[in-house]
């Protein structure tokens, strides 16, 4: 267990790449802007779905 933890340290220093700080502050942009634009198709679709649903609840009602 003891050789597992030595590995993987060792691994973690030696072997992984870390971004830079520019590097992930420019992936952390990119993932919020997709966040915000995902989010607005889904509020798109759940505003026309509702005016559907309404549509066709007040033909029945």
């Amino acid at each position: 267990m003891i050789k597992y933890f030595k590995n993987a340290y060792n691994e973690l220093v030696n072997k992984v790449t870390w971004p830079s700080f520019e590097q992930l502050a420019g992936s952390t942009k990119v993932v919020m802007v997709a966040s915000v634009i995902f989010a607005l198709i889904v509020l798109a679709m759940d505003l026309v779905f509702e005016g559907v649903m309404n549509g066709v609840y007040h033909l029945l009602g």
